[in-house]
């Protein structure tokens, strides 16, 4: 199992996008296909995963430098994920910004407590995305 200092930042040498690699996570393949159109626009290289059990096992491969984030999804959800994410990592750990069709204030301070850096609700679009992504000082 990698360590933290270990992983190697999907900005770093071998990145693809010039922004770096944004890891997208989520369970429908049509809500990664439209992050990943928005995304790469924004100069990112785009990864997939769908579940967070996937997503944990993309980071030990090559730590991206953003992840985009669901919450709800089988095997392990987006806030089991963050949780062993930081857990792992700790600050090597990529920014994370849910992307989520949970919009109470409780579930957003539990992602922001575990360690998401925003929160976007779904639906969204490329300016909520370029927006956040500008807040949470990956573009």
């Amino acid at each position: 199992m990698s360590q933290p200092a270990e992983a190697t930042q999907g900005a770093g040498v071998g990145a693809v996008g010039a922004r770096g690699v944004c890891l997208v996570v989520d369970d429908s393949r049509l809500v990664r296909r439209i992050a990943r159109g928005i995304l790469e626009a924004q100069g990112f290289a785009v990864e997939e995963a769908e579940d967070g059990a996937q997503a944990l096992e993309a980071c030990r491969r090559r730590m991206p430098r953003a992840i985009l984030l669901d919450w709800n999804m089988p095997v392990m959800n987006g806030i089991d994920f963050l949780r062993a994410l930081k857990a792992e990592f700790g600050e090597a750990a990529a920014t994370v910004v849910f992307c989520t069709t949970e919009n109470e204030m409780g579930f957003i301070l539990e992602a922001m407590e575990a360690g998401a850096t925003e929160y976007i609700m779904k639906p969204f679009d490329a300016e909520i995305i370029a927006s956040k992504f500008g807040q949470a000082g990956l573009l």
